[in-house]
């Protein structure tokens, strides 16, 4: 069975490793700044990556930005590289739990995952990416299971506060809720803001590589899931949003992934009655439609090819009116934005046969937050440090969902 606490040969509570990317120096941020927050108080952790010099210099950032000038002296600092294993395992075996912030995951997850079940630690990520999460699962379930691992995927802005808010949607309706439809927005403050291009990689190998990712989920050889009550209606690819006063499109990321494997998992190990979902984002006025329509038409063109994928990669910035770019946001521009998440919910109230009629009841719930994905993300990729296992059945990549394994690091 895999460690749940340090010990003279395992010291670290947590080691971070790809903590000098963009996501990584903000998780290592948050890390610093709550982990006098845990059960004991006294969290042990320290960072990875391949650059010595840049880890030495994301700590000191954290160590002024949080005005805690002894983070200097008190976080170590590990060298580990996905393309050389044996630094990956003398890495894996010294920590309870690594917190993989290397993407895109696709190209760099695979390494640490594999180190992680083989030497017994537990693993995080915040990877939204949908083939890399069930290619895990498929390969690293037995293992991990049998070594008392747990293996924690999409734990960050993908896909915490979709999975979670529909549980908690769910369990606040009084009654059977059978569906729900979340909606996305997300506000720029007086500095304007963008995304970095790694999410925006994630995107273009993930469409590129959508034929794979079909196959994939044959192997599985899952049974449909039942649907309960009225089947949810499917939004077109561009409407108008009554929920959010604008026009919408179905949210390309891996939240209806996550949450459909969290629904099945309830369903077949827990026997809970599965919840349909369907994920939608705002994209605003006409001005913007009209720019979706040409950046989407170029995108989903380029993307058929090598060439095509090659500039896409090579000029974000062009080829996405600025949503995204190399340098990602400024931490002004992360100060100052915010995003919510709208879930409607339907379903049949204490009394009523969902197998009869239409639904006769509704629900509504908002989750916000400040920041932008890779604040949040930061913030979600801490957070599971904090809570105690709700789901302690074993251990295993089955159980990617952040909801349901918060590990509990002290004892």
């Amino acid at each position: 069975m895999a460690a749940f606490s340090t010990s003279s040969s395992r010291p670290y509570h947590i080691i971070i490793f790809g903590a000098s990317g963009f996501t990584g120096q903000f998780v290592v941020e948050e890390v610093a700044r709550t982990a006098s927050e845990g059960p004991k108080g006294n969290l042990k952790w320290a960072v990875a990556g391949r650059n010595r010099t840049k880890l030495e210099k994301v700590v000191e950032q954290a160590a002024g930005a949080l005005s805690k000038p002894e983070l200097k002296s008190e976080v170590d600092i590990l060298v580990a590289d996905v393309s050389d294993p044996d630094s990956l395992a003398v890495m894996c075996k010294q920590a309870v739990i690594v917190l993989s912030c290397v993407g895109p995951y696709r190209f760099f997850g695979e390494p640490v995952v594999k180190s992680c079940v083989e030497n017994g630690t537990h693993c995080i990520d915040i990877s939204g990416e949908p083939q890399f999460l069930e290619r895990m699962q498929l390969n690293y379930h037995d293992q991990a299971a049998e070594k008392g691992v747990y293996i924690v995927g999409s734990c960050g802005f993908d896909s915490i506060p979709a999975d979670m808010g529909v549980i908690y949607t769910r369990d606040q309706f009084k009654g059977t809720l059978t569906s729900i439809e979340s909606f996305l927005t997300a506000s720029a403050g007086t500095e304007g803001g963008c995304i970095h291009d790694g999410t925006w990689q994630s995107a273009i190998y993930g469409l590129a590589d959508g034929n794979k990712l079909r196959s994939l989920r044959k192997k599985f050889g899952h049974k449909p899931l039942p649907v309960v009550g009225a089947k949810i209606k499917r939004r077109g690819t561009l409407f108008y949003s009554n929920e959010l006063q604008q026009y919408a499109i179905p949210f390309m990321g891996s939240d209806p992934s996550v949450v459909k494997r969290t629904q099945r998992f309830l369903n077949e190990e827990l026997t809970e009655s599965p919840v349909q979902y369907g994920a939608y984002v705002g994209v605003g006025g006409i001005s913007n439609i009209f720019k979706l329509v040409f950046a989407g038409l170029m995108f989903f063109f380029l993307v058929k090819f090598s060439f095509g994928r090659n500039l896409l990669i090579k000029f974000p910035e062009f080829f996405s009116f600025g949503f995204f770019s190399k340098e990602g946001p400024t931490r002004k521009q992360m100060e100052g934005s915010s995003f919510r998440f709208i879930f409607h919910g339907e379903g049949y109230t204490e009394g009523s046969d969902p197998s009869e009629g239409k639904p006769n009841g509704k629900i509504r719930t908002l989750v916000k937050g400040p920041g932008t994905v890779f604040k949040s993300a930061s913030y979600c990729g801490a957070f599971p440090l904090y809570g105690t296992t709700r789901l302690a059945l074993r251990g295993s990549e089955y159980f990617p969902y952040p909801l349901y394994i918060y590990i509990y690091m002290y004892r």
